[in-house]
C-alpha cells in the first residue's frame, strides 16, 4: 500500500509539473501578480502624486512622461505620440465662502477651463433664475443678473439617494417625495424652455448680461457626490457647489435673505498644449507585423483624481504589460498598450491612433479595453464578430476558474458605437473587446465625480483584471491562427424600422477647446 501510494504521488506530481511546463508563462504571471503586485504603488504615484489628468493640463503631460519612464524601467519601449493640441489650462487654489447673512466656507470647485477670478476674488450677491411666462419676460429680467452670481441648476428637495429613502421611509412618504421631485423637475425644464434658452445657451446670455459668475450643482444622486465637467463661460468663473451648500444658498435667495459669496479661483490659462497618446511595445518575434493591443484611456475629468475612470483601467494595462515583459518577453505577435488621451471629450486619442496607423489596425489580432471602474470583469461580448466565440472562449479557458466564474459571455454580441476606446477600433473593423466590470456604485459615486479617489479602488478586483488581461493577451498572441473579422448581419432597429449599420470610423478632434 505504501509503495502504491508513492507511485500515485509521483504520477500526480508528474502531471502537475507537465501542466506547469505547458502553462509556465501563465502560472508565473499569476504568481507574480499575487505575490508581488505593483498596483498599489503605481496607483499612489499616478493618483496621489500626479493627480487628475484633464486634457491640456500640465498634469496630463506629467502623467504621460511618468508612464514612459515607468515602462522604460521595466525594459519596455515606450513613447508619447502627439496627435493634436488642446486649450491649455491649470486648476489653481480655490476658496468659496458665504459672507452674508453669515460666514461659512462652502464645498465646491471651479469647473474645468473656467476663467480665473484673480487672487483678490469676486464678492457678490447670489440670485436664482426667475419663473417666467415667456422669453420676452426673461429678456426683460436679464438686467437683474448684472453684478450677481446666478444659480442655474435645479433645486433638489432631498439630498438622500433613493436607496436610503426606500430603506427607511414609509412607502407613502417615498412615493410622495418622488412625485414632488418629478413635479419640480418638470417645472424646471418647462421654465427653462420658456426663457428661450437651454441649460447651455442660457450661460452665454447671463454672461453677456453682466453676471459676475455662474453657480451650478450637478448632483450625482449619491451622498456627497457631484459630477464635475467643464465651464462654458469665456470671462467669468463657473463653480459647482455640492448639493447641501447649493440648496442652502438657493433657499436663502428664494426667501429674500440676499446671500453673498466670495469666490477666489486662481486657475491659469496657459494658451495651447500638445495632446498625446502614450504607446508602449513588446516586439513580436514570429509575427511582428500582427498586433495584440491593451487599451485604456489615460485622461480624466478633474473633480477628483480619476481613480476609477480610468485610473484602474490604466493600472490594469500597466501591470499586465509588466507581467508579460517579465515572463513572456519574446511574444509571437507584437504587443502594444495604448494609454489614450482625451477620451472624455470624444475618444479622441484612440480615434487618432486608428486614423494615423491603418497599417497596424488592419493587422490587429485583438484589442482588450477596460474603462468602467474598479470592479472585477463580469461581462465580455463578441462585439458583433461572427466567429468571436471560437477564439474568445479558447483564450478565456486558460484563465483561472476563480476569475472566469464571474464572467458572463455573450456571442456574437453587438458592435459598440461609442462609450469607450474599443469603439474606435470596432468602427475600423478590428476585433476589439471591452472588459466590462462590476458596478461598485460607479455611476452615482465615482463616474466623473468629486469622489473618484484612490480609496475607492478595490485592489483585489483590479489584480484579478490584470491577471485576466495578461492571460488573454498571451493567448491571443500565441494563437496559431489569425482571428476572423467577419461581422454579423445587424438586425432591423425596433426604433426606426430600418436595417442597423455597423458603426463608421470617425476622425478625432485635433484642436480642442480653442474656438
Amino acid at each position: 500500500m505504501k509503495r502504491l501510494f508513492l507511485s500515485a504521488f509521483v504520477l500526480c506530481a508528474t502531471l502537475t509539473v507537465s501542466a506547469q511546463q505547458k502553462n509556465a508563462v501563465i502560472e508565473n504571471m499569476i504568481k507574480e501578480a499575487t505575490e508581488n503586485s505593483q498596483l498599489e504603488h503605481l496607483g499612489h504615484e499616478l493618483l496621489d502624486v500626479i493627480g487628475p489628468r484633464l486634457v491640456g493640463t500640465p498634469e496630463m503631460k506629467q502623467a504621460h512622461d511618468w508612464a514612459v519612464e515607468t515602462y522604460k524601467k521595466w525594459g519596455i519601449q515606450a513613447e508619447n505620440q502627439q496627435y493634436g493640441e488642446w486649450k491649455a489650462w491649470q486648476r489653481g487654489i480655490s476658496h468659496i465662502d458665504m459672507v452674508s447673512p453669515r460666514v461659512q466656507s462652502l464645498k465646491g470647485m471651479q469647473l474645468a477651463w473656467s476663467p480665473s477670478t484673480g487672487p483678490k476674488g469676486v464678492t457678490a450677491e447670489v440670485i436664482t433664475l426667475p419663473t417666467v411666462k415667456d422669453s420676452m419676460e426673461f429678456k426683460n429680467w436679464l438686467k437683474n443678473a448684472k453684478g450677481k452670481f446666478v444659480m442655474i441648476s435645479e433645486y433638489q428637495i432631498t439630498g438622500r439617494p433613493d436607496y436610503n429613502w426606500e430603506e427607511f421611509a414609509t412607502p407613502e412618504s417615498f412615493e410622495k417625495m418622488k412625485k414632488d421631485r418629478d413635479s419640480l423637475s418638470n417645472e424646471f425644464r418647462e421654465n427653462m424652455k420658456r426663457t428661450g434658452y437651454n441649460s447651455r445657451s442660457i450661460i452665454e446670455a447671463l454672461e453677456n448680461a453682466g453676471a459676475v459668475g455662474i453657480v451650478s450643482s450637478y448632483w450625482s444622486k449619491g451622498f456627497g457626490a457631484n459630477k464635475i465637467f467643464s465651464s462654458r463661460t469665456k470671462k467669468i468663473p463657473t463653480i459647482d457647489l455640492e448639493l447641501e451648500d447649493y440648496g442652502m444658498l438657493y433657499r436663502l435667495a428664494e426667501y429674500g435673505d440676499k446671500p453673498k459669496i466670495k469666490v477666489v479661483a486662481e486657475s491659469k490659462d496657459l494658451g495651447v498644449a500638445p495632446t498625446f497618446n502614450t504607446v508602449a511595445e513588446i516586439k513580436g518575434t514570429e509575427k511582428p507585423e500582427e498586433y495584440v493591443i491593451l487599451s485604456a484611456h489615460f485622461d480624466s475629468w478633474d473633480g477628483a483624481t480619476g481613480a476609477t475612470d480610468n485610473g484602474t483601467g490604466t493600472l490594469v494595462m500597466m501591470e499586465a504589460m509588466r507581467l508579460l515583459k517579465k515572463f513572456y518577453p519574446n511574444p509571437k505577435r507584437t504587443i502594444l498598450v495604448g494609454h489614450w488621451g482625451s477620451e472624455e471629450q470624444g475618444l479622441n486619442g484612440s480615434r487618432a491612433f486608428v486614423e494615423d496607423h491603418p497599417e497596424i489596425v488592419k493587422n490587429i489580432q485583438a484589442v482588450f479595453n477596460q474603462d468602467n471602474g474598479t470592479g472585477r470583469v463580469v461581462n465580455m461580448n463578441g462585439a458583433g464578430f461572427l466567429h468571436s466565440y471560437e477564439y474568445l472562449t479558447r483564450w478565456l479557458s486558460a484563465a483561472p476558474k476563480e476569475i472566469t466564474k464571474h464572467i458572463e459571455t455573450n456571442f456574437p454580441g453587438s458592435p459598440s458605437g461609442g462609450g469607450s476606446d474599443n469603439a474606435s477600433f470596432v468602427a475600423a473593423g478590428a476585433p476589439a473587446f471591452n472588459l466590462s466590470s462590476l458596478n461598485w456604485s460607479y455611476w452615482n459615486y465615482t463616474w466623473h465625480t468629486n469622489r473618484d479617489t484612490y480609496d475607492k479602488i478595490v485592489f483585489d478586483d483590479v489584480r484579478s483584471n490584470a491577471i485576466l488581461t495578461a492571460i488573454l493577451t498571451y493567448m491571443a498572441s500565441e494563437d496559431d491562427t489569425k482571428v476572423s473579422r467577419e461581422k454579423i448581419i445587424l438586425p432591423v432597429s425596433e426604433r426606426t424600422g430600418k436595417q442597423m449599420e455597423w458603426p463608421t470610423q470617425r476622425s478625432p478632434e485635433r484642436k480642442g477647446g480653442l474656438d
